[in-house]
């Protein structure tokens, strides 16, 4: 039976170091500071605005909320990024995604500095973990670093292998274990044979968006498997990309969905907010 990877567990030690940091940063420098950009209705984004503002607001950070709404212009969207950029006091800035349609996502992660950019989107920040000289990094990614460490997972030599190409979660994730000396396979849908593939991962990460995708027949025994999916089944409940209880049986560590990954990726995202402001007091002395 797999060790269970918590992720509200180890976001909450992370939440508490965060805490910490920016209740010294306010003392020594300023308030840690983030803003924040919705705009329209999407009833998703605005759950994941206002989990976000709940976390700064728990670990000490000031969350400044923008909601524009769905009809806004280009021009007033980067006007708004902009100001932000340009305002001393806002360490970083997010942007939540999905855009309504007509408004592109790419103008607007283009207009972000780059040194305010927390998700780590824009392409100086994705260029620097090509380079492994990064400093924020993105914040799904990085959680999911931060629980193999936290659970003594060595990436070192190991055979890595991550289902899904995109660029939030799975180009930045082979990345971040080739940094560590993983070695690296990326799949997706034009992969041949996918199960060869999976069957001799030590280290699984599954970012595929189909409900129970993986199965126990395609996974190694003893194998670490992280399932970033997160999807809702007819019946109201939540299930991720893997077959929870049939490989929770081969495994050595498996992620819970929810409860594994998710919270990690908020917990990220505060962490790169203090990044931040350590970046800005540093400018600054």
């Amino acid at each position: 039976m797999a060790i269970l990877m918590d992720g509200k567990a180890v976001s909450a030690a992370v939440r508490e170091e965060v805490a910490r940091e920016a209740a010294a940063l306010t003392e020594q420098y300023r308030q840690p500071c983030l803003a924040v950009i919705l705009v329209g209705d999407d009833p998703a984004s605005e759950v994941y605005v206002r989990n976000k503002h709940k976390a700064c607001e728990a670990c000490g950070i000031r969350s400044l909320q923008y909601h524009l709404p769905a009809d806004t212009d280009m021009p007033t969207l980067l006007a708004l990024v902009q100001k932000l950029n340009n305002d001393p006091t806002v360490d970083g800035i997010l942007c939540q995604l999905p855009l309504p349609q007509g408004l592109s996502e790419k103008e607007v992660i283009l207009a972000i500095d780059p040194k305010k950019d927390v998700d780590a989107f824009h392409p100086v920040n994705t260029g620097r973990i090509m380079s492994g000289d990064y400093g924020f990094l993105p914040c799904t990614p990085a959680g999911i670093m931060e629980l193999l460490h936290r659970y003594g997972v060595t990436v070192k030599g190991k055979n890595c292998v991550v289902i899904g190409r995109s660029n939030i979660v799975g180009k930045p994730m082979a990345m971040l274990l080739l940094n560590e000396s993983g070695t690296v396979s990326i799949c997706h849908s034009k992969t041949e044979d996918l199960a060869f593939h999976t069957r001799n991962a030590d280290i699984l990460v599954a970012a595929v968006g189909k409900p129970r995708f993986v199965t126990a027949d395609m996974v190694k025994d003893g194998a670490a498997v992280i399932d970033v999916g997160i999807n809702r089944m007819p019946n109201g409940k939540l299930c991720g990309d893997v077959d929870f209880e049939a490989v929770q049986q081969k495994a050595a560590y498996i992620t819970p969905v929810p409860g594994g990954v998710g919270p990690m990726t908020i917990a990220m995202l505060l962490k790169n907010t203090i990044t931040a402001t350590r970046n800005h007091w540093e400018e600054e002395k």
